[in-house]
Formats: C-alpha cells, structure tokens, sequence
C-alpha cells in the first residue's frame, strides 16, 4: 500500500483500544517503517529497538502529565522521539509546555492536528513554537468524516495552523489502516497533493521533508 500510494516512509504509533502491540511491530521495522513503543501508564521495559514512545494522553487514567514524566525522561535520554496525542483542546496543553520546558532538546509531535475539529485546537497547535515540537496530521481525514474527500475544511484547518506555526512545523499523517473503513490510503494524501490553496514548497515541507528530519529517515 505505501508503494501504490507513493509513500516512501512511515511511522507506526499505537492507541490503547488495539491493546500492547509492541511485539507486533519489532517484526516490522524496517529502514522504511519507524516505529513507537506503546505508554500504559506503567514502568517501560525494554525498548532498545524502538524508535519512539507513544502517549495516548487523552486516554490516561491520570490525565496530569506532570505525573507521567518516565517516558519524556526515556526518550529524551535515548535520542528518541515521543508521539502524543493530546486530550481535546486546551486540557493539557499547560502541562505539555512545562514537559517541553523540562526537555527543550526532546523530539515532540504531536498527533491528530491537536484535535483540529474540537474547541481551542489551535491552543495545542501553538506548542509548535517551541523549538522540536512538530505537529502531524494523523486523523485529520477522520476528524473531518462528515465532510468528506476532498476534505476542503482539513486543507483550510491545515493553512490556518501554518499562520501560526509555519508550513515548516507541521507533517503529514494518515492514522491508516484504521481510515480504511472509510477511504484508502492513497486518498489520505492525495487530497493534498491536489490542492491548490498550498504551493508546491510548502507541499513538500508537509509531505516529506519536515519527517524526514524529524523521525531520522535515511534516503528512501
């Protein structure tokens, strides 16, 4: 599917409604396929072999982040990155900024376009202004469901989060196969790729380029 769709790379996250699938994607990784260990709100074991953490924080039993500071401290130590999906709008986004603070030389990116179809999402989008904070659009096509392909209010949501943040801040994602059900993969990005209301700088920013800094890809 990424070679049909022209994808050259992927990252793997989790969420916790799939259960632990950390044996799972050992198995997958590839120098094409990067991939997060899964955060369940207890000691990480070993995870040599990942390429980051994932933190479903709008999923945690204890939604203060300032209590679950392991993972951050892990990763930052490990020169890995953390994948967070934030509760909606503005509920951590004060903690999020101290963790930031904590770790300014931490690789941040935060998932679902900051939960871009819910009240004062633009708040976390603003955590983009830190130095490693990026922010990726996995979910944004699910978020934007009722609407549908071609998703004309997730391009406008994803240049009005530029205004603020800069084209060089922000990555694509997909959230498949989960999108599956609805769309293909191909669909996810080509929505994009067709738009004209992005120029083709800033398409290549979103679409590769700022990843393939962010995550450590080689030449794919």
């Amino acid at each position: 599917n990424m070679d049909y769709a022209g994808v050259s790379g992927a990252v793997i996250t989790q969420e916790y409604i799939d259960g632990n699938q950390d044996e799972y994607l050992l198995a997958c990784k590839s120098d094409r396929i990067k991939i997060c260990a899964l955060y369940e709100e207890k000691p990480l074991g070993d995870i040599s072999g990942f390429d980051g953490i994932k933190i479903c924080a709008g999923r945690l039993a204890d939604k203060n982040l300032l209590n679950h500071l392991e993972p951050f401290r892990i990763a930052n130590d490990n020169g890995k990155f953390i994948s967070i999906d934030l509760a909606d709008g503005d509920e951590q986004t004060e903690t999020m900024q101290k963790i930031i603070e904590m770790f300014p030389d931490l690789r941040i990116a935060i998932g679902h376009f900051g939960m871009v179809t819910r009240e004062n999402w633009l708040e976390q989008i603003k955590l983009a202004k830190n130095k490693n904070v990026f922010i990726e659009s996995g979910g944004i096509t699910w978020l934007f469901d009722g609407e549908f392909y071609p998703y004309p209010s997730a391009v406008e949501a994803i240049i009005k989060a530029a205004d603020e943040v800069g084209f060089n801040k922000l990555m694509w994602g997909s959230d498949y196969p989960r999108t599956m059900t609805a769309i293909t993969y191909k669909m996810s990005l080509d929505f994009i790729e067709k738009t004209d209301r992005i120029s083709d700088g800033d398409k290549a920013l979103l679409l590769g380029e700022n990843a393939k800094t962010f995550y450590g890809f080689g030449d794919l």
